[in-house]
């Protein structure tokens, strides 16, 4: 009765151990692509080999016995296991095994080394290191899926695959040609190779011995070229022939190729300029004092920037002790050419303030933008006329304004 009762209490044990783990493996399947699943069943029976493997090497060299070796003859394979669900972990997370990955491959060949040293054979010492070795690479082919799936890229891209190597030795085309336009084409670089080399000889002055072999070789590989590529009615392969040597014979010329930088700013066009308000007439001050001097010319980028913060700086300036600057002014007092000067003030003199100086000059005044002018009543006036020595001289005004505001005379 007593060997009755422990028999059912080990079936239903048992059987709730079953339920368990079906159902823990169900929840862990679920969603998972078979190759996934059949990985991790491989592995895990890889994995018991190899733990078979520390039980015996665990008894019979350290000598363990009873519960400690229950206890601890596996903890290699346990680390391995720890290692691996971190990497996955990591993987997911940073796209990376990391530390852990590699900790997996060493741990994996520690078991394999350790069960292999208890074989009694050379057979099972290989099948002893080859079990763990198949875990280990069931589970990094494994995380190498998994991460192609996640990052949609491959690791790596070898630079020794089958396709290279047989492209590189002529058995393998890397493009979608045919064979027959494969064939074309290099009978025709043939043609286009033997012409270089006999005009080369000729350009050398070679012995007519030399001239004639070369000759012959190119009258030869003409004619294949006709005979099988239809060179003599097929006009895009005559216009490859010609383009083939027209490359050839002009290799010296790359030499003198003078090829634009392809990170040097691109140069900045002028700005339109606006259009003058309808009704009125007059010549812009500033198409009258284009021959004025225009400064040192701008070298690099850093003279440009410092160029523009001054103009700048200037600009705002005057603008707030309501004049509004002419080009040749700005120039003179920054340095800059005229006609970056031009370019500045049109962009600028579009802004609020400026234009509102600008249109109260017109509306008022009826005084158009002909460069520096008191756009409306100031208490002393800034800018004058420029002198003949290139200095403004005060107390005269510009194109005839007076500080009142008065109408220019024309």
């Amino acid at each position: 009765m007593l060997s009755l009762a422990v028999l059912a209490l080990v079936f239903f044990v048992l059987r709730a151990a079953f339920r368990a783990v079906t159902r823990l493996l169900r929840r862990h399947a679920a969603g998972r692509p078979a190759e996934d699943i059949l990985t991790i069943v491989a592995a895990s029976i890889a994995t018991g080999v190899s733990a078979q493997g520390m039980w015996r090497f665990s008894g019979d060299v350290l000598g363990f016995d009873g519960p400690l070796r229950l206890l601890l003859f596996a903890f290699i394979e346990v680390a391995v296991i720890t290692s691996a669900v971190r990497a996955r972990r990591n993987m997911r997370e940073n796209y990376s095994a990391g530390i852990d990955g590699i900790a997996v491959w060493a741990l994996t060949g520690l078991s394999a080394v350790l069960s292999s040293l208890d074989a009694r054979s050379l057979a099972e010492a290989l099948f002893r290191l080859a079990a763990p070795l198949v875990a280990a690479w069931l589970w990094e082919r494994g995380m190498a899926i998994e991460r192609h799936r996640i990052t949609g890229r491959a690791r790596i891209n070898w630079r020794l695959t089958p396709e290279r190597v047989l492209v590189r030795i002529g058995l393998a085309e890397a493009s979608d040609r045919t064979a027959s336009e494969v064939d074309a084409h290099r009978r025709l670089t043939r043609v286009a190779l033997a012409a270089k080399r006999a005009r080369a000889l000729r350009e050398a002055g070679a012995s007519d011995r030399r001239m004639r072999a070369a000759l012959t070789r190119l009258d030869r590989e003409m004619d294949r070229a006709v005979e099988y590529t239809g060179l003599a009615i097929d006009a895009e392969r005559q216009e490859a022939l010609l383009s083939q040597i027209g490359a050839l014979y002009n290799t010296a010329a790359l030499i003198d190729l003078n090829p634009p930088v392809p990170w040097a700013p691109e140069p900045e066009e002028p700005p339109a300029r606006p259009a003058l308000v309808a009704g009125t007439t007059g010549v812009d001050d500033e198409d009258e004092i284009r021959r004025a001097e225009s400064g040192p010319p701008i070298i690099d980028t850093a003279q440009r920037a410092a160029g523009i913060r001054a103009a700048r700086e200037y600009w705002d300036h005057q603008i707030e002790r309501k004049f509004v600057p002419r080009a040749a002014d700005i120039a003179l007092e920054i340095g800059i050419p005229l006609d970056t000067a031009r370019e500045y003030r049109s962009l600028w003199k579009l802004e609020a303030k400026a234009h509102a100086l600008i249109e109260a000059a017109y509306n008022e005044h009826g005084i158009l933008d002909t460069g520096t002018f008191p756009a409306i009543e100031v208490d002393e006036p800034v800018l004058s006329a420029t002198s003949a020595g290139g200095s403004p001289s005060n107390g005269s005004p510009v194109n005839g304004s007076s500080a009142n505001g008065a109408s220019p005379g024309r």
